[in-house]
C-alpha cells in the first residue's frame, strides 16, 4: 500500500511558502507506517522543534490502474476524506538548505493521521468539494478543490504513469494556505462538506 504525496497543489501555498508555482505535480511518498487511523493521537517527535499541519483532501484508489487517462481517471477512487501531512518544518528547510532529499520532514511514523471516508457518490461535483481545519476550535485551513492547480483526475493520471495504482493505495492532493505549527495538548478537527471526519489531539 502506498501513500503518494502532492505538494504545492494550491496557489495560495506555494505563495506562503515562497515558492513557484509547479508546471507539473510535485510527488513524494509515505510509508504505511506514517498512517494514524481511528482519532488516535499523534505524538510529536523529538527530533523536530517545529512539527506542522497541513491539511488535505485523501482519495481511496479502488481499483488497479497503470497508465491512466485523464479521462478514465474517476473510476480508479471511490471515496474521499481529509488527512493532515504532518511535516517536520526545522528539518525540511535544514535538508534543502544543505540540497539533501527532505523526506524525512514529511514522512516519520504517524506524520500522517487520516480520517473517515465518505463515499464518492456522496459528493455532487469533485471540482467543488470544501474542507477545513480547526485547532483548538479556531479555524485555520479552509480548502476547496476548485482551487487545486492539478485535479484528482490529472494527479492520478500523471502518478500511474510512474507507479501502478492498486486497490487501498491512498492519495493526498495538497494542502491550502494557512499551514502552521502544532503544540501538546492541541485539538485537531477536520471537516468535509461541513462533516466531521477527523479528531484527534497532540501529545
Amino acid at each position: 500500500m502506498k501513500i503518494i504525496c502532492v505538494g504545492l497543489n494550491y496557489r495560495k501555498h506555494a505563495a506562503e511558502m515562497n515558492k513557484p508555482v509547479p508546471v507539473e505535480p510535485m510527488i513524494f511518498l509515505k510509508p504505511d507506517s506514517a498512517i494514524l487511523k481511528k482519532n488516535k493521537p499523534f505524538f510529536l517527535p523529538d527530533f523536530s522543534a517545529d512539527v506542522q499541519f497541513e491539511a488535505e483532501v485523501v482519495l481511496r484508489i479502488s481499483r488497479l490502474g497503470k497508465g491512466i487517462s485523464v479521462k478514465y481517471a474517476p473510476r480508479y477512487f471511490d471515496a474521499l476524506t481529509v488527512g493532515i501531512d504532518f511535516t517536520a518544518r526545522d528539518l525540511q528547510n535544514k535538508f534543502k538548505n544543505a540540497g539533501q532529499p527532505w523526506e524525512l520532514s514529511k514522512t516519520f511514523d504517524g506524520s500522517a493521521p487520516l480520517g473517515t471516508f465518505m463515499p464518492k457518490d456522496k459528493f455532487a461535483r469533485m471540482t467543488d468539494i470544501s474542507f477545513t481545519l480547526d485547532v483548538n476550535g479556531v479555524r485555520r485551513q479552509s480548502g476547496n478543490t476548485s482551487d487545486l492547480i492539478f485535479n484528482f483526475n490529472e494527479i492520478i493520471s500523471y502518478v500511474s504513469r510512474y507507479y501502478t495504482l492498486k486497490t487501498g493505495d491512498l492519495i493526498f492532493t495538497g494542502t491550502p494556505s494557512g499551514v502552521g505549527p502544532v503544540s501538546k495538548g492541541d485539538n485537531l478537527v477536520a471537516q468535509l462538506e461541513s462533516e466531521t471526519v477527523l479528531d484527534f489531539f497532540v501529545k
